[in-house]
């Protein structure tokens, strides 16, 4: 086996990495010249890197010697433009895909890296299953569920999509938004903090997506990925609170009011011409009745489970930023 990584770099693919090299799995990463190191500086002794980008054809055709499985990780959070969404999340992937006919029989599986986004929300009394149809809220989502769409309808070679859904850990910038809030003594109770919602450790889906390369049963199918537990946003932040050990005052805010929280943000982002997470499409998801999916199916087809508990896994995000000292 030797897999080629896209996405190292980022904070979810550099815990693939540190998998597959914990694994000694033969690994090499698809790396933009401009791509930020710092996660990966600890394994360049022992994987390839070969540059190039997944918008670069014969790029991806040089990256792809000897290669037997990829993982296809890279993807865009943020953007500017919608349609910057579907140039990468969508268009990235099919030029993935086709690099991969254009090797022949070489690839045995490609593994996609989704979200639960591509789905739509979901709650504790209905969570979002691989059987149910996709209904995507946000132009972000609707973006992944596109590029799952080109896997499934174009790729000819086994595959498996993966959705996870809200990913924390060690490495996490956007969990550190809210862990710096709290420090700060502000407690945020968007829409009173009811939204349930499932969560991941960043440690536990790169475990499973490492897991999937080579199972039999994984072939042709799509899992959510995430741990049992289920929480609602306010709960989360309180326990982020407990585990600093600050006090904090609670800032509740309306639904309403975050709607031109988020449009503001935009228009900031737009200026700078550097894209945010917080943008008006964003709203659809912060707004959503809940992020809740059922990963029953995963444990009970591949055995694979995402087993680490909130507390613990908080507890070592935490522990992290402290060491990194971004907190």
């Amino acid at each position: 086996m030797k897999v080629l990584l896209t996405g190292a770099s980022g904070f979810v693919g550099s815990h693939i990495l540190d998998r597959l090299c914990e694994e000694r799995v033969p690994t090499a990463v698809l790396l933009r010249p401009e791509s930020a190191r710092r996660f990966l500086h600890h394994r360049l002794p022992e994987i390839e890197v070969r540059p190039g980008r997944i918008s670069h054809s014969g790029e991806l055709d040089a990256a792809l010697e000897g290669v037997t499985h990829v993982i296809h990780c890279a993807g865009a959070v943020r953007a500017l433009r919608s349609e910057d969404f579907f140039t990468v999340n969508q268009l990235g992937t099919r030029n993935v895909v086709e690099a991969i006919h254009r090797r022949g029989a070489q690839v045995q599986r490609l593994v996609l890296m989704s979200s639960l986004s591509a789905h739509g929300p979901g709650t504790p009394q209905a969570p979002a299953r691989e059987s149910d149809p996709p209904r995507p809220v946000s132009v972000y989502g609707r973006s992944k569920l596109a590029a799952e769409i080109e896997v499934r309808e174009r790729c000819r070679v086994p595959f498996t999509i993966l959705r996870p859904p809200a990913v924390y850990g060690p490495r996490d910038a956007e969990f550190l938004r809210l862990f710096r809030a709290v420090q700060s003594h502000v407690l945020p109770l968007f829409g009173g903090g009811r939204q349930p919602l499932s969560l991941v450790y960043v440690r536990d889906l790169a475990a499973v997506t490492v897991g999937c390369l080579a199972h039999p049963a994984a072939a042709g199918k799509t899992y959510f990925v995430a741990a049992p537990e289920v929480v609602t946003s306010g709960e989360l932040a309180r326990e982020i609170a407990r585990q600093l050990g600050v006090w904090t005052l609670p800032l509740r805010l309306p639904m309403a009011a975050l709607w031109p929280v988020c449009a503001v943000a935009e228009v900031v982002s737009r200026w700078r011409g550097r894209p945010s997470v917080l943008a008006r499409w964003k709203f659809a998801e912060l707004s959503a009745p809940g992020w809740v999916c059922d990963p029953t199916r995963l444990r009970e087809e591949l055995g694979l489970t995402c087993p680490t508990p909130l507390r613990a896994g908080l507890g070592e995000t935490l522990a992290w930023y402290r060491e990194a000292k971004w907190l």
